[in-house]
């Protein structure tokens, strides 16, 4: 399973499935669970925290975590239903993205409803890091990066140094 990222895919910043809403999970079957599974396995592999459906070409709403502390995750037609007002700043990186990094401000906590690969439904309510993760996962299924998040000319800059080192590979 591989993910989509910058490096061997320039267009992945602006019109790939990055970029694209996905859509629900209508089946949740052998299939699903063995790419959930992958997932987890390609998370774990690229040393990341969470990886959605998206950033490996799957446009359908299903990702994975595993933030420091707990345990490895599936979240399936996830809904995030309550945020926190209170925001808090958090440098953020992405698989899809290698080597770029930035403070991102989010809300503190999450509440979310989803279904695991076994069908079940659950609400958790995360703060910390684990809502962080859960945050930027979703925002993949939403076709957001997480350099949408910063201000236009921090994220003007991060595109322009991605496209300089892509020209130099």
């Amino acid at each position: 399973m591989k993910v989509l990222c910058f490096e061997n895919n320039p267009q992945a910043c602006s019109d790939t499935a990055l970029r694209q809403k996905a859509g629900p999970v209508k089946n949740i079957d052998d299939e699903l669970r063995k790419t959930a599974m992958e997932m987890i396995e390609s998370m774990r592999r690229e040393r990341g925290v969470g990886l959605a459906g998206p950033q490996i070409g799957l446009l359908k709403r299903i990702f994975v975590t595993h933030a420091e502390g707990d345990s490895e995750r599936v979240f399936i037609n996830p809904t995030i239903i309550w945020t926190s007002q209170e925001q808090v700043k958090y440098e953020e990186g992405c698989l899809s993205l290698p080597g770029i990094w930035a403070d991102v401000i989010r809300p503190e906590c999450v509440k979310i409803q989803a279904w695991n690969e076994k069908g079940r439904a659950f609400t958790i309510e995360a703060s910390g890091v684990l809502a962080r993760v859960i945050q930027h996962e979703y925002d993949h299924l939403e076709g957001i990066l997480f350099i949408d998040r910063l201000p236009e000319a921090k994220k003007e800059k991060i595109l322009a140094k991605l496209q300089k080192q892509k020209q130099t590979t």
